[in-house]
Order: structure tokens, then C-alpha cells, then sequence
């Protein structure tokens, strides 16, 4: 688990390093080989690795591979008791009892007008992210790609056009300290997201939450768990407009192949998250 809090350098390197491991992974590279490549010692790599998630390189590429992805795909009994209990299962994430509040049929037709929401950019395990809040709860949680903050808040604004966005984070911040704690033992109180979207949307967004952590599971099988067995491409689609993420885990779908395919915020922060996840779950802090 994580004992120190992370910065944007950790998960630039890290970043680096799943980049590098993903490509090689077939030759199966050593730490020394992987170290030369960061041009970090092997001693700081493997200290940066056990800072960030608690498990060595070696571990994590263990989680990269298909196979791994494809036994959690088989895991099938346990999501669909997951589903079928309402329950999200254990993990550091879930132990956190994510409340979900979604808008009324006119508060989704009014676009946000009257609403407030505040926001600010925050360091976070898997990169600089832009957290959003109002009254009623989380509304926004997004991660920076290619250096473009800009990018990410445009965005917020787009799917909330009439409220009245500020820049406070100092509100957001305690917000962040609950979804990423550094105290895996500490109890934090109830999260609540406050979600802006079309019922099919929030059909599927409310299914994710229902993914245990540390497993995964496929579009077809997301699309059956919620009673539309034929509907995996409309599935993927509302997969892709989830506006919280990590919290609503659109990262634990994969393609049926077990490949991680598509995410609106790269690849590799994919694979990122789902390594860092299965390696508490299932790892051994090698």
C-alpha cells in the first residue's frame, strides 16, 4: 500500500516504466535493464515502485500480461454475486461507501444552470488530476494528458454549460485526501457522486461501481449484469462518458481478449491502475 503520498514526478517515471515494460514485455526485461532505461538505479527504481503501490516492477509486470488479465476475466461468479448483491466488493477504494445521487430528469435538461461547482488540480497516484464538487457531491474527476489542463477543464464546463464554475482548491482537497488516503487503516466518511447523465447512462455507471476492486471484467458481461445482453456497444459508449473517474472504475472493463484497448485517459494510466489494484488484491508486496 502506499505510505507515502505521491507526486507528478513518481507517476511520470512510473508512466515511463509501464511504458517500457509493456513494450518488452515478451523478453520479460530485469530491473537492471529497466533501470538503465530510466536512468535511475536500480535501488531508487525499486524504492519508487514500493512508494507508489508496494510491489516491485517484477510483480507489476506480472500484472501486465494477458494471462493475468484473462484469469480475472474468468472471474465471472464473483462479479455477477457482486451484481446481483448490490455490493462493490472489498478494497482500499469501496471501503470508502460510495454514495451515488444522480440529477432529475430537469435538472438534466436545465445543463447545470444554477448550479455551483467548484474545482482545482491536485497530484494523485496516477498523474495531475482536476476534481470537481458541488453541494450535492462529486461531479467530476478527470486526469491531465499530454501537459493539457486547459483540455480537461474545457471539458468539465461542456458537460455542465450553464453553471457557474470557480476555481477553489482548497474544497477540493479534502475531497481528494479521502478518494487517495495515505492511511489505508484510517475510515473516511462517505463520499457522495453527483452524477449528470441519461438513464442508460447511470444504468452502466452504477454497474461499475458494483466491480470489486482488483478484478476485472468485459463489455458483453457489464451489458448482461445490467439486462441488455446485446447492448455492448452502447455499453462501451457509456463506459467512455463516465465523468468520475477511477471512482466509477471504467478501468476494470477490458475487451474480451483481456487487452486493455481504449481509455479517455491513456493506456498506460489504464494499465497503471489496474496493476496498482491487482497487486493489492492479489500481490505479495514482491
Amino acid at each position: 500500500m502506499m505510505n507515502l503520498p505521491p507526486n507528478l514526478d513518481d507517476y511520470t517515471r512510473i508512466e515511463q516504466a509501464i511504458h517500457y515494460l509493456r513494450d518488452h514485455q515478451l523478453h520479460q526485461p530485469s530491473l537492471d535493464e529497466l533501470s538503465q532505461h530510466l536512468q535511475l538505479s536500480p535501488t531508487h527504481l525499486q524504492k519508487l515502485f514500493r512508494r507508489w503501490a508496494g510491489y516491485s516492477p517484477k510483480r507489476f509486470l506480472q500484472f501486465l500480461t494477458i494471462e493475468h488479465a484473462k484469469h480475472l476475466l474468468a472471474s465471472e461468479p464473483v462479479l455477477s454475486t457482486s451484481f446481483s448483491s448490490g455490493l462493490s466488493g472489498g478494497g482500499r477504494l469501496h471501503d470508502l461507501f460510495v454514495n451515488v445521487e444522480a440529477v432529475t430528469p430537469g435538472e438534466y435538461r436545465r445543463r447545470g444552470a444554477g448550479l455551483t461547482i467548484q474545482y482545482g488540480f491536485h497530484p494523485s497516484p496516477f498523474g495531475e488530476c482536476l476534481l470537481a464538487v458541488t453541494e450535492r457531491g462529486i461531479c467530476w474527476l478527470a486526469f491531465v494528458c499530454d501537459h493539457s489542463p486547459e483540455a480537461v477543464l474545457t471539458e468539465l464546463r461542456h458537460r455542465f454549460p450553464l453553471a457557474h464554475v470557480q476555481e477553489q482548491p482548497t474544497c477540493t482537497q479534502p475531497y481528494l485526501a479521502q478518494i487517495f488516503p495515505t492511511d489505508s487503516d484510517t475510515r473516511q466518511p462517505k463520499l457522495t457522486l453527483f452524477l449528470n447523465g441519461t438513464n442508460f447512462q447511470l444504468q452502466v455507471w452504477q454497474a461499475l461501481l458494483r466491480i470489486p476492486s482488483g478484478y476485472l471484467t468485459s463489455y458483453g458481461a457489464l451489458a448482461t449484469a445490467i439486462g441488455h445482453p446485446t447492448a455492448s456497444r452502447a455499453v462501451g459508449a457509456a463506459v467512455g462518458a463516465n465523468p468520475i473517474s477511477f471512482l466509477i472504475p471504467c478501468h476494470r472493463v477490458l475487451r474480451s481478449d483481456g487487452n486493455a484497448h481504449q481509455y479517455a485517459w491513456g493506456v498506460t494510466r489504464k494499465q497503471a491502475m489496474l496493476g496498482w489494484e491487482a497487486a493489492q488484491r492479489f500481490g505479495e508486496g514482491e
